[in-house]
């Protein structure tokens, strides 16, 4: 077994909402009459912590703005989550993989609560044995979930791979000394991801699910 660990990104990687989030950041910004941001720029920003995504799609946000620029978010954000749904394959993939004595775990940029809620509507959380948010950690690309995830298993950072389908994923693992695998079906385009090194650039859950079953 190369990879004992094996680390989820959660948004645009196993559930699909990219195009969701990207909604709700722009509806935001109406409800507060701010610069809009494109599609390109709000998709760019998954992946960040919420304030870091915020900053990064409404450059002329002020500071004082942070806090109800983020509750506009998550009403819309949270209005239509439980329509979102898990990309296919997923379910499968991760038994297989736990079946197989990988230890998965799951890095995001979520909130905990956020987190939380996905896990319990997506009927994922037994397949995984820890987690890392972005309001317990450093927002991605800093290493620190993935360094407090290697170091909660005593696994080394060659033996952990992340996977994820932004640049902050893929940078993130670099940052770690962690190998990574992007997924091109989520957030980010294929040409920026194949910018940041992964070793393999994966358009599926079924292709990934057997990158996996050979490579892992």
């Amino acid at each position: 077994m190369k990879y004992q660990l094996i680390v989820f990104d959660w948004d645009g990687t196993l559930l699909d909402s990219a195009a969701a989030i990207v909604h709700a950041i722009q509806a935001a910004c109406r409800d507060l009459y701010l610069p809009v941001p494109d599609d390109a720029r709000a998709r760019h920003v998954i992946g960040l912590g919420l304030v870091d995504a915020m900053r990064h799609a409404v450059p002329d946000l002020a500071p004082e703005n942070y806090q109800a620029m983020a509750e506009r978010y998550r009403f819309h954000y949270l209005s239509g989550d439980h329509n979102l749904t898990l990309f296919a394959g997923v379910p499968e993939m991760l038994a297989r993989l736990q079946a197989a004595g990988h230890t998965l775990a799951i890095a995001t940029g979520k909130s905990r609560l956020g987190l939380e809620r996905a896990l319990d509507h997506s009927q994922l959380r037994p397949y995984f044995m820890a987690s890392r948010c972005a309001d317990e950690c450093h927002s991605k690309p800093h290493p620190q979930m993935l360094d407090e995830l290697t170091a909660e298993f005593g696994i080394a950072a060659g033996a952990t791979v992340m996977i994820g389908d932004t640049s902050h994923d893929l940078l993130m693992a670099r940052n770690a000394g962690v190998d990574s695998l992007a997924v091109t079906y989520g957030a980010h385009p294929h040409e920026h991801l194949l910018e940041h090194g992964p070793r393999a650039l994966l358009d599926s859950v079924p292709e990934l699910d057997r990158w996996l079953a050979t490579c892992a």
